[in-house]
């Protein structure tokens, strides 16, 4: 039988003054995304957060398909963004999709 995949979201918000750290960690995050698999999880979808210009990152945001929320975790734990102390504030929760 298959294990019941659910999804989640992560929402970080970078720290005040992130941004050149956060661009110094820019490839090995990017380079971090590209092989989940060690984790058990799969990203759907992910991205920076903007500020209202469009353009200035200040955050992330992904939704993670995953067995459980500890793998999760695991997961969002390993990041370099996370490592480097680039997020102020991260919330992560359960998201049941409705549309789209």
């Amino acid at each position: 039988m298959e294990p019941v995949l659910m999804l989640f979201a992560i929402h970080a918000v970078d720290r005040d003054g992130a941004l050149s750290e956060r661009l110094a960690h820019y490839d090995a995050h990017k380079a971090f995304l590209s092989d989940t698999s060690a984790f058990g999880v799969r990203i759907v979808m992910s991205g920076p957060l903007v500020s209202d210009d469009g353009q200035t990152m200040i955050g992330s945001l992904f939704l993670i398909e995953a067995e459980d929320r500890a793998a999760v975790e695991r997961f969002h734990a390993a990041d370099p963004f996370k490592k480097a102390g680039i997020w102020a504030r991260v919330t992560i929760t359960g998201f049941i999709r409705r549309q789209g």
